[in-house]
């Protein structure tokens, strides 16, 4: 179903200034909880992500402030 080539755990790159260094195609969390970021059309979105699910959203930044979840993996 999902073909990623790369993942990168994000916990340490969120930032409510900063972008990811790459832009995900999807992402997944290992602990579930809020995730506060921003897709590659510029939108703010805050959705609770559930652990082991992987969520086929380009995210382009995590925000730190609002971001509950850990275990942020970026998948490309």
């Amino acid at each position: 179903m999902f073909n990623f080539t790369h993942a990168l755990n994000v916990d340490s790159l969120k930032s409510d200034t900063v972008d990811l260094t790459v832009p995900s195609r999807a992402f997944m969390v290992g602990v579930s909880g809020n995730v506060q970021f921003v897709t590659k059309n510029g939108d703010l979105v805050t959705i609770y992500a559930i652990a082991g699910v992987i969520y086929p959203i380009r995210m382009t930044r995590v925000y730190s402030a609002i971001t509950a979840a850990t275990g942020i993996i970026n998948l490309w």
